[in-house]
């Protein structure tokens, strides 16, 4: 084993990707669901999106907010790695209303198992670096786009004609750019993410397993 992989007291890092709207939420669900909720952290790339606060409102409703410029993933690399170290980290929390990171931020403490979701963790090799087990959720694009549009809409307060142009501009080409070919990193492709019952039991299974081999 290397030796920025797993280790006997190491947390086991566990990057969750794939393409907006392919339920990687929903496997990440799975897992907490499937394992001891307290022995496993949550980190999510999203969260990591530069602070646009200063700028005028309109203005960052034009941001390419699916490029990797746009995530400030050096601050999550030293958050992953002060927690592999045993240390606390605060996290920012992200308004997507206002594309701005809210004042407050949330404390996490070290885990057994850190998962580290979001559409480009597996296009970015700092992270795979840190990463022991590496999941790609796949799921059609027609899909994806029709939970990106609920989703925007419902909770986001974004309108329609927003949604779909920035689908055009941004998501699907940097989709195309970044996180469909981050796919080859994968150790573990899931089909159709949350529904596909084989898979995520087989994942919470391996998880499983290590976290009876540390506690023996």
């Amino acid at each position: 084993m290397p030796a920025d992989r797993a280790g006997p007291t190491r947390p086991l890092v566990v990057g969750v990707a794939g393409g907006s709207g392919s339920g990687k939420t929903t496997v990440v669900r799975e897992i907490l669901e499937g394992l001891r909720p307290d022995r496993v952290g949550v980190i999510h790339h999203d969260a990591y999106y530069r602070d646009y606060g200063h700028l005028p409102e309109d203005t960052r409703a034009q941001i390419n907010f699916d490029h990797p410029d746009a995530l400030e993933t050096e601050l999550l690399v030293a958050h992953i790695g002060a927690l592999l170290r045993g240390e606390a980290v605060d996290l920012p929390v992200y308004d997507f209303t206002t594309h701005a990171r809210a004042d407050r931020t949330l404390r996490l403490e070290p885990t057994e198992v850190l998962i580290v979701d979001g559409i480009l963790v597996l296009a970015e090799a700092e992270l795979r670096r840190l990463m022991d087990i590496r999941i790609f959720v796949d799921t059609d694009s027609d899909l994806r786009f029709i939970r990106r549009l609920t989703r925007d809409i419902e909770l986001r307060g974004r309108s329609l004609d927003s949604v779909v142009t920035q689908y055009q501009e941004w998501v699907r080409p940097m989709h195309l750019e970044f996180v469909e070919p981050s796919k080859r990193y994968a150790d573990l492709i899931i089909p159709e993410g949350g529904e596909n019952r084989v898979a995520i039991d087989m994942l919470v299974t391996k998880l499983s397993s290590v976290l009876e081999t540390r506690d023996r």
